[in-house]
């Protein structure tokens, strides 16, 4: 009785082998994440005439905002991701896992801008501080806040689909 339990015990052993041997040479195709308008930011220059306003994607709970850009290509000029966060306190952010450079807007409660985290590196886990307190967090393409002359102290705006 022992030889038989042990060649089914064998057979279930090559049968599994045979199984993961098959299952590795099935690639897996992963879906690129695009960009979903969910409202509309405009940032109002207080010390020039006239406003920027782009399309938003926004992170309000933990999932959107522990992911964020990560495993994207890239935006379009005028959009960007707001993130909400549950309360106003010093930010931190990282680019691990974001394949473009951004520009890190972080933004008080006020929504006045507190300070700018400029063309941060993809795939760099470096901090990225906001150095005051902050409870919005905006993120555009990098090199943008010196295109559009943003900077602390300027206004946003905004309005959630």
């Amino acid at each position: 009785m022992r030889p038989i339990l042990y060649s089914g015990f064998a057979c279930a052993l090559l049968f599994a082998s045979c199984k993961d041997a098959s299952e590795a040479n099935k690639s897996v195709t992963a879906k690129e994440i695009t960009f979903t308008k969910e409202g509309e930011l405009t940032i109002v220059k207080p010390d020039s005439i006239g406003s920027i306003a782009i399309d938003i994607e926004v992170a309000d709970n933990d999932y959107e905002r522990q992911t964020g850009l990560m495993y994207r290509n890239g935006m379009e000029e005028k959009q960007g991701m707001l993130f909400i966060m549950d309360q106003e306190r010093q930010q931190a952010f990282y680019m691990k896992n974001t394949r473009f450079p951004l520009d890190i807007i972080y933004v008080g409660s006020n929504q006045k801008v507190v300070s700018i985290q400029k063309n941060a590196q993809p795939l760099n886990t470096s901090s990225l501080p906001s150095g005051a307190p902050a409870k919005y967090v905006l993120e555009l393409n990098g090199g943008l806040t010196d295109q559009w002359n943003i900077k602390v102290g300027d206004s946003l705006s905004w309005e959630i689909q």
